[in-house]
């Protein structure tokens, strides 16, 4: 699993063996390339926030938001909005990548193994066997999976053995705790999506969390947000989405990504990944109430 979505779509547009080959898309990946390259490393070299909360944290969130400002700008322009289409994910996959910078050390601190960035991870399981003696000789389990565009979790290893049996059925599968859907604008469409992910998510991992980061909102007043399975949703931009001709128009205030909304977005994981989650039944016994 590669946590760097946006340097990957960038090197797949590069070395695609048909598409891209124009001189104007040539030159505008080399553009590109150069800025992202600055923008990555400038975030690698840059450390924290960690577990432990420390006074200059915001202050690292805010470099951040600001290098990822510096890069969006330069991406959006019009004419590489307009030769890489959304379809092509280039711009989209910037804030996927985002999230990794956002996190990495935070979820370091906790473990080298831990799970981080893009992944095709554990929705469901099932056993399709194609007999009752296929049944009680091998598991023939199914893992369902589900594409993410940023978790935080883990990687498990099991296996499975009908007894008496020696066949052993090795499966590797990953298990958010936190699930990020990232999206340059969110209509209402996209949130039942969502919502029906997070709700998928949650049957199998009850601790889970879920949340959908856009930079613009393209929702009305009509749509009821409480009825949605999702924990959060941040609009980084703090702005209605308007569709991108209108954007180059002049007079058009294409609002930044605000460092006080990633702030309240970091701050929430880094809380949740630090407490206990106490989804037992017996904790809720000794409370006296259950959920």
């Amino acid at each position: 699993m590669s946590v760097y979505v946006h340097g990957d779509n960038l090197e797949q547009k590069e070395n695609h063996p048909t598409k891209y080959r124009d001189d104007i898309s040539k030159k505008y990946l080399r553009e590109i390339r150069v800025k992202y390259n600055e923008w990555k490393t400038a975030n690698l070299a840059l450390y924290g926030p960690i577990k432990i909360k420390n006074e200059n944290d915001y202050a690292i969130i805010e470099e951040r938001v600001r290098l990822f400002n510096e890069y969006k700008d330069f991406l959006d322009q019009q004419q590489y909005a307009e030769q890489f289409d959304s379809r092509s994910n280039l711009h989209s996959s910037a804030l996927e990548e985002f999230m990794y910078y956002l996190f990495k050390d935070l979820v370091a601190d906790y473990s080298q193994h831990a799970l981080i960035g893009k992944s095709h991870a554990f929705k469901d399981i099932f056993f399709r066997s194609a007999s009752y003696y296929e049944m009680i000789t091998q598991p023939h389990a199914m893992i369902e999976k589900k594409d993410h565009d940023f978790v935080i979790g883990a990687t498990i290893n099991a296996s499975f053995q009908c007894r008496g049996m020696t066949v052993i059925e090795n499966e590797s599968f990953d298990m958010p705790a936190v699930a990020i859907e990232c999206k340059t604008y969110l209509d209402k469409t996209m949130l039942e999506g969502a919502s029906t992910a997070a709700e998928q998510l949650k049957n199998r991992n009850p601790n889970a969390i879920y949340y959908v980061v856009a930079e613009r909102l393209k929702l009305t007043e009509a749509v009821n947000l409480k009825k949605y399975k999702v924990d959060q949703i941040y609009v980084l931009r703090k702005q209605k989405n308007t569709d991108r001709e209108y954007r180059y128009l002049d007079g058009y205030v294409a609002n930044p990504i605000y460092a006080d909304v990633v702030w309240h977005l970091f701050s929430s994981v880094r809380e949740y990944l630090s407490i206990d989650w106490h989804g037992r039944i017996a904790d809720g016994l000794d409370r006296g109430y259950l959920i």
